[in-house]
């Protein structure tokens, strides 16, 4: 603290400051002197002495105030403090204006010293509550990674810069003009008890998001009703934080059914090394004599190979099709109806991108509008959580083609998940995708 206080450039700033006391001394001396030769009849000396003492002061305003002013942090006066008057501030005033009134018909001298003091104690208040929230820095930090429906610990941080003098009684809570697009981010207060000068306190809370989306928060209130509680006075922090909170990922043994059918169906989509049978061929040059089917091949008079399902490459494609169906008659339970379960399908999609990335699969994730390359599952699952965390259905009445630009990518075995009717949906993605239609969630 005193090699900060008396570095280089502060060391510039009190000769400054002790010029500035010298000249202004000196200018005060002249002026005492411009008094006494006033006294005295000697009109020259006195206006020539008053010059000279107006001279030195408008030196040193012109050249060393604005220099110290520089150096000078004025940031609390440019904070934005709401008030609000409590319900002890409320009685306090009461007592005032009962004070007023008695003491204006009354006239007692004992009663205007109480109501001085009660009106002084007031501007102490605001003096003190306006020294607590000056020089006072906010810090938060929030995991990486958010799901909805789970607890997290967030970090919120209170820096003291002030040199000397401590702060008291501190409380961080979302502030009311706050820009939010689906909910807030700091849902409960959170209270600083201390803080000593030149120091920091620190709390952990426990946050828990319900819904997936993007949450964001412009400004924070720092608010504080020391030292007398009669008024609250809140300075709005510019915090300006946004998080994206990902879907639900639930244990790939709630999908125990569904997992070891799409295990079968993919590996039997690629041809390749494996112990699994994947289908009889004519055979050709370049293949090994060990993969003839003799039986086969005494049936049918030509040479037969077997070919087996590729077992050590997995590539899946997760689509989520977001599309909308026009209902007959649209009504809010039915909207209701199709929401939940367009929710449970951003679940389920999820989670089998999570079960992938676990299983050393090459993945990728695709929507109408996002979507991620194909890579490595663990790699891209963040990227495919993100893009689902911020998902939503088509417009009513949409006629969206999604799912016709997919069946020209026959590459990869797709898992989809639609709300459309089979019989709209195009015949060349039925032989390399599993379909999950919405109605079955």
């Amino acid at each position: 603290m005193l090699r900060r206080r008396f570095s280089p450039a502060d060391l510039r700033a009190w000769r400054a400051f002790g010029i500035a006391m010298g000249v202004l001394a000196f200018a005060f001396m002249l002026a005492l002197f411009s008094a006494a030769a006033s006294e005295l009849g000697k009109v020259w000396l006195a206006g020539t002495l008053a010059l000279g003492a107006l001279a030195l002061a408008g030196w040193v305003a012109i050249t060393i105030v604005p220099t110290m002013a520089k150096r000078t942090s004025l940031r609390w006066l440019a904070h934005q403090l709401d008030y609000r008057l409590t319900r002890e501030g409320f009685i306090y005033l009461g007592v005032v204006v009962v004070l007023v009134v008695a003491a204006v018909n009354t006239g007692n001298n004992l009663l205007f010293l109480v109501l001085s003091c009660l009106l002084a104690g007031i501007l102490v208040s605001g003096a003190l509550s306006r020294i607590v929230l000056a020089g006072v820095e906010l810090k938060s930090e929030l995991p990486e990674h958010i799901f909805a429906g789970q607890s997290l610990s967030a970090r919120v941080e209170l820096a003291n810069e002030k040199i000397r003098l401590p702060s008291f009684s501190l409380r961080v809570s979302g502030s009311a003009k706050a820009g939010v697009e689906t909910g807030d981010i700091l849902t409960q207060p959170v209270y600083f008890p201390y803080i000593a000068h030149g120091d920091a306190a620190v709390q952990h809370l426990e946050l828990r998001f319900a819904r997936r989306g993007a949450y964001r928060h412009e400004e924070l209130g720092l608010s504080t009703r020391f030292p007398f509680g009669f008024l609250e006075k809140t300075r709005r922090v510019h915090w300006n934080r946004e998080i994206v909170v990902y879907p639900r990922v639930k244990p790939t043994g709630a999908y125990f059914e569904l997992l070891p059918r799409l295990s079968g169906e993919i590996t039997s989509f690629y041809r390749g090394r494996g112990n699994e049978l994947h289908g009889i061929r004519d055979y050709n040059e370049s293949d090994s004599a060990r993969f003839v089917d003799w039986k086969i091949t005494a049936k049918t008079g030509g040479l037969k190979v077997r070919e087996f399902a590729r077992e050590d490459e997995r590539r899946v494609m997760i689509v989520l099709d977001p599309f909308r169906p026009t209902l007959e008659e649209p009504t809010g339970a039915s909207e209701r109806i199709f929401l939940e379960r367009f929710e449970s399908a951003v679940t389920l999609a999820a989670s089998l991108m999570w079960h992938f990335s676990e299983t050393a699969s090459v993945a990728q994730f695709r929507c109408a509008r996002r979507g991620t390359p194909p890579a490595p599952a663990n790699e891209i699952v963040y990227d495919a959580l993100r893009e689902l965390a911020l998902v939503s259905p088509e417009p009513p009445g949409g006629g969206s083609t999604f799912l016709d630009t997919l069946a020209g990518e026959p590459d990869m075995f797709k898992v989809i998940l639609t709300a459309r009717l089979p019989s709209s949906i195009p015949a060349a993605l039925w032989s390399s995708s599993h379909f999950i239609f919405f109605d079955s969630l």
